[in-house]
């Protein structure tokens, strides 16, 4: 399985920075999940990304979908499908694809046809995406928001989203088949620990807490979604732990899995 999470903001000379404003991850280069920077930052997989499978609907994770639809409004000769729960989809309507914020595109054709459809999603029920069977499960943190166990013909990974204290994608990660990797956020320091707990998101203690959820299973944990203005800081805690096999995840490079 190859990983990519795309880059989303910029250093002072224009050069990419390795800060991460939004959330977007591209595997096999066919499937995004997320698509806070997909517009933006997408590249060569352009043309072939067709699915997008949403985590949740805060702005960092879909912002730039409806710009990825506009930019290939002309040239769809299938529509654009984006796989998200029923509350997520009637968020993306009620709010984004309303005619104010941004047109429907779900009731605009180009001259091939629809651009833009939603396919619904359950938790707990498995679905297919091109190559990739996606387990979505339930974590804490906005509602609905979903962690995924995603797998191939080679393995499994798993994607926890944006979270805080969750379990059942750790229990969802040891009845796994073959897994390979997990990518887990990590957004605040250990000093704003209150300020993690209320917006639901991870410091390096709580992550050093889920971590030992994984009860022994032997594979590479990947640190995502680290929040820009504090990287350095949750990267030097992170370290401090010393966990095995924790690393921080590359922005902007593949990995193959």
């Amino acid at each position: 399985m190859e990983i990519k999470l795309l880059q989303t903001s910029f250093n002072d000379d224009g050069s990419a920075s390795d800060r991460q404003h939004t959330a977007c991850f591209v595997v096999n280069g066919k499937v995004a999940f997320d698509a806070g920077s997909l517009a933006m930052a997408v590249g060569s997989d352009r043309e072939d990304v067709r699915d997008i499978v949403l985590s949740h609907t805060h702005l960092d994770h879909i912002a730039g979908l409806p710009l990825f639809v506009d930019d290939l409004f002309s040239t769809l000769r299938s529509p654009i499908r984006v796989h998200a729960t029923r509350p997520m989809i009637d968020a993306l309507r009620t709010h984004i694809f309303n005619d104010v914020i941004y047109p429907d595109f779900e009731e605009i054709e180009n001259d091939f046809g629809q651009v833009l459809e939603f396919r619904e999603y359950e938790f707990g029920r498995e679905f297919t995406v091109m190559d990739l069977s996606i387990l979505p499960v339930e974590v804490n943190h906005n509602e609905p928001s979903a962690g995924f166990i995603v797998r191939d013909g080679a393995g499994s990974i798993v994607l926890t989203g944006d979270t805080a204290d969750t379990v059942a994608i750790w229990n969802s990660a040891a009845e796994a088949t073959r897994l390979r990797a997990v990518f887990v956020e990590c957004a605040f320091p250990n000093g704003m620990a209150e300020l993690a707990s209320s917006a639901r998101h991870l410091t390096p203690a709580g992550l050093r807490d889920e971590v030992e959820k994984l009860k022994g299973l032997d594979v590479p944990v990947y640190i995502v979604n680290i929040k820009p203005m504090f990287r350095e800081q949750v990267i030097a805690e992170v370290k401090a732990l010393d966990l095995p096999d924790v690393f921080i995840f590359p922005i902007g490079r593949t990995v193959s899995i």
